[in-house]
């Protein structure tokens, strides 16, 4: 039943029996203000929200688990059951990702990019960026508060981050970087203006709007595919995978699904890496 019917079926009056959170610290990353959200939409919880592994909190990150260690936690008889953020989820890797596996998948990895996606990535390659380039996934839209939660935030200032992108450029020798984010304009403007190498700028190229008088993207629209977010998701990710080097935000599911991309594909290079990988922000808020 998608969530649709469900809604239909109880005309509006959504209720919530039982609320199962994998991450322990905060349960499920849902603050007052995220519950306040669900009851002003009309669905109701019937039980605490709170950890099936309250000892993980102590944790930077959920202990490794196993099918028996979950199958007693997760079975229920309640009507409706919620499970909250499955980021950091380990359940046996190569038995979930296995061809036949309880997923009942054909493919090498889980999601793959469909061929139009992969073509349109290509020719947009081809076209602003060339083979030799970096990509960054810049992480901002709500990971402030996400990352000062952690034991060590991953929030790094925008001079402090410049500095860290600026030696991987240096490094890989690339004359572009490919900017996939969700930051505001304030934000990539000084990113851009601070990432520079022998006193010039460093390009910042990010997906353009559609424009019919570029053909790069003529495929995924004759397919009637463009605009669509989950397609664009998915070829940011893929224009990520291609890249010479990549470098991401860690705590993003984004950036791993990038990382997993470029291990299956044999881009990965050994100079992939996280934000400033190995360091503290040098400025941390205070939380609320």
């Amino acid at each position: 039943m998608t969530f649709e019917e469900y809604e239909q079926d109880k005309k509006g009056k959504i209720h919530i029996n039982k609320f199962i959170c994998y991450m322990a610290s905060p349960p499920c990353f849902l603050d007052e203000e995220h519950v306040k959200r669900m009851k002003n939409a009309g669905v109701s919880i019937g039980s605490k929200i709170e950890a099936v592994w309250p000892e993980d909190a102590k944790l930077k990150e959920p202990k490794k688990r196993f099918v028996g260690d979950i199958m007693p936690k997760f079975s229920n008889n309640e009507e409706v059951i919620a499970v909250g953020d499955l980021f950091y989820a380990d359940v046996e890797e190569e038995w979930v990702m296995q061809p036949g596996g309880p997923l009942k998948h054909s493919c090498q990895t889980v999601i793959q990019p469909s061929r139009l996606i992969l073509l349109t990535a290509q020719r947009f390659i081809q076209t602003f960026l060339g083979g030799n380039f970096v990509a960054l996934h810049f992480k901002r839209h709500g990971f402030l508060k996400f990352c000062n939660v952690k034991k060590e935030s991953c929030f790094f200032p925008i001079p402090q981050a410049a500095e860290c992108v600026k030696r991987v450029v240096e490094e890989a020798g690339s004359p572009v970087i490919y900017l996939s984010t969700d930051a505001a304009d304030s934000e990539t403007t000084l990113l851009q203006k601070l990432v520079k190498l022998n006193g010039e700028e460093v390009p910042l190229i990010r997906r353009p709007e559609h424009n019919s008088a570029e053909k790069w993207d003529a495929l995924v629209y004759r397919n009637h595919m463009g605009g669509d977010a989950q397609v664009e998701a998915m070829l940011d990710k893929t224009i990520c995978a291609l890249a010479k080097v990549f470098v991401g935000s860690a705590g993003s599911t984004f950036t791993d699904d990038i990382l997993r991309l470029r291990k299956g594909w044999g881009s990965a290079s050994t100079c992939d890496q996280y934000i400033c990988q190995g360091h503290l922000p040098n400025f941390i808020a205070e939380t609320d």
